[in-house]
């Protein structure tokens, strides 16, 4: 699988790029992770997520079609609506998970010269 620009697996192969690093990158992004913690509490709408999120609808889109495109969540269709859902429950348990790691880490992960906030503050500057 390949990445586009904003990070989203595309649907082209990559060489090396195993299945577990096309998940993790899935969800490196702040606004898909936020948006699957959303739906982790029951289906939305679009309106739904910008509303409580803050985002813009063509943010919201883009970023639900790159979880629909990996797999992680599906939407269905009632009348002129869709409600967006996660197709894996069990994504909650690694976000759980995650979430250990990083109580146990401390402020490790936050400090990281690669990927902490220090070098998003830099490459936002």
């Amino acid at each position: 699988m390949a990445m586009n620009d904003d990070g989203c697996v595309t649907a082209n192969l990559a060489a090396g790029m195993t299945p577990a690093v096309a998940l993790f990158r899935s969800l490196a992004d702040e606004t898909r992770l936020r948006i699957v913690q959303r739906l982790a509490a029951g289906e939305a709408r679009v309106v739904d997520l910008t509303g409580e999120l803050g985002l813009a609808q063509s943010t919201v889109s883009k970023h639900l079609a790159c979880l629909r495109d990996c797999g992680l969540i599906d939407y269905r269709v009632e009348g002129r609506q869709s409600f967006y859902a996660l197709t894996r429950p069990e994504l909650m348990d690694l976000l759980q998970a995650a979430e250990g790691v990083l109580a146990a880490t401390g402020s490790a992960v936050a400090l990281c010269p690669t990927y902490g906030t220090t070098h998003a503050r830099a490459v936002t500057q």
